[in-house]
C-alpha cells in the first residue's frame, strides 16, 4: 500500500482549522514541523509554542482526493491560493523503524559500544549495549547522551547502584548495568520510555538487576551514582530531589543542558555538590560531581 503525504507552510494560518480539515479528508496522522531552523527546546510549562516558520503534514491513504483537501483549504480558509504545499507518495514501511538503516555501531569512552542489531564488535575489551529506543529518546547520536555515556566508561561501577533519572529507551541504566553497576534503577514519567527501557534490559540480559518506575514518590533508599539526562528547567526544579537520592560521597552527572544554562543548573546544586569540570559539546553541557 502506498500513502500520499500532503505538506503545506502555516505562514499565518492558524493550526486547528487546518488539522481539522486534514481530519474531515481523511488524514491517519498530522504532524508539525520546523520550516525553518529554529528549535524550542525548553518552552515554559503549560505552552505550546509553534517555531516562526512551521509545516503542516498530514499522511493519507492512496485514494484520498487531495484535489479536493486543496478546495476546501481554500474555501474554508477564504484564501485565493494556499501557502507553498507539496504533495508526496510513500512507500507503506515501518517508518518508526526506518531510521535504524543508518544507526551504525558507536563507541564511547574506551569500552562502552552501543550497537543496533547484530553488528558485531571485535575489541577484545568491548562492552556492547544493543539497541531498541522505540518510541523512547536515547541512541547514544545525541551529545547529550553521549557525555553521559562517555562519563560512565570512565567510572568503575562495579557492585554499585545506579540510578537514570529521566531514562528514556533505557541506555544509561542498561550501560551502567554491562558495565558491572549489580543494580539499576530506571525513572521516567513516560510510560512508552519504561517499555523501551524493559525490552533493552531484557535484550541485554541485565533485566533482572533493573527496576523501572513512572513515580519519582516510589524511590526508596540512596543511590552511589545518579544520571540525569532531562532538561535544564526540570533538573533546576528538582536539585533536592535528586541529591536527596545520593549518598554521602556519591557521584552524579547532568545533561541536557545548552552551554549558556550550565551555571544557573550548578548554582542549584551547589548546596550539595562539588563539581569537577564542565565538559561541552555541540553546543550541550554535562555536569559532573560528589554529594558532600
Amino acid at each position: 500500500m502506498t500513502w500520499q503525504q500532503f505538506i503545506m507552510h502555516l505562514d499565518s494560518l492558524q493550526p486547528g482549522p487546518v488539522e481539522e480539515l486534514f481530519t474531515r479528508h481523511g488524514a491517519h496522522s498530522i504532524t508539525l514541523t520546523d520550516a525553518g531552523d529554529n528549535p524550542l527546546l525548553e518552552p515554559l510549562p503549560g505552552e505550546t509554542p509553534l517555531w516562526a516558520e512551521t509545516c503542516i503534514s498530514g499522511l493519507f491513504p492512496s485514494d484520498a482526493d487531495l484535489s479536493a483537501l486543496h478546495d476546501d483549504l481554500l474555501r474554508c480558509l477564504r484564501l485565493s491560493t494556499l501557502p507553498k504545499h507539496r504533495i508526496e507518495k510513500l512507500p507503506d514501511r515501518q517508518w518508526e523503524r526506518e531510521w535504524l538503516k543508518d544507526f551504525r555501531p558507536m563507541r564511547f569512552g574506551e569500552r562502552l559500544w552501543v550497537c543496533p542489531g547484530e553488528f558485531q564488535i571485535d575489541a577484545d575489551n568491548a562492552v556492547v549495549l544493543r539497541l531498541d529506543p522505540g518510541l523512547a529518546f536515547g541512541t547514544g547520536t545525541h551529545a547529550s547522551t553521549a557525555l553521559c555515556l562517555e562519563w560512565l566508561d570512565g567510572l568503575d561501577v562495579r557492585d554499585l547502584r545506579v540510578l537514570d533519572y529521566g531514562c528514556g529507551s533505557g541506555i544509561l541504566s542498561v550501560a551502567a548495568l554491562k558495565l558491572g553497576a549489580c543494580a539499576a534503577c530506571a525513572l521516567d514519567i513516560d510510560s512508552q520510555a519504561i517499555i523501551a527501557t524493559r525490552r533493552n534490559a531484557a535484550r541485554n540480559g541485565v533485566a533482572d538487576r533493573l527496576t523501572t518506575m513512572l513515580d519519582a514518590a516510589q524511590l526508596t533508599g540512596r543511590f552511589d551514582i545518579v544520571i540525569a539526562n532531562i532538561l535544564a528547567g526540570p533538573l533546576t526544579e528538582l536539585a533536592h530531589t535528586i541529591c536527596a537520592c545520593l549518598e554521602a560521597g556519591s557521584r552524579l552527572a547532568l545533561s541536557g543542558i545548552l552551554t549558556q544554562q550550565a551555571d544557573t543548573v550548578m548554582e542549584a546544586y551547589r548546596p550539595w555538590i562539588e563539581f569537577g569540570p564542565v565538559i561541552t559539546r555541540d553546543g550541550w553541557t554535562r555536569l559532573a560531581g560528589v554529594r558532600n
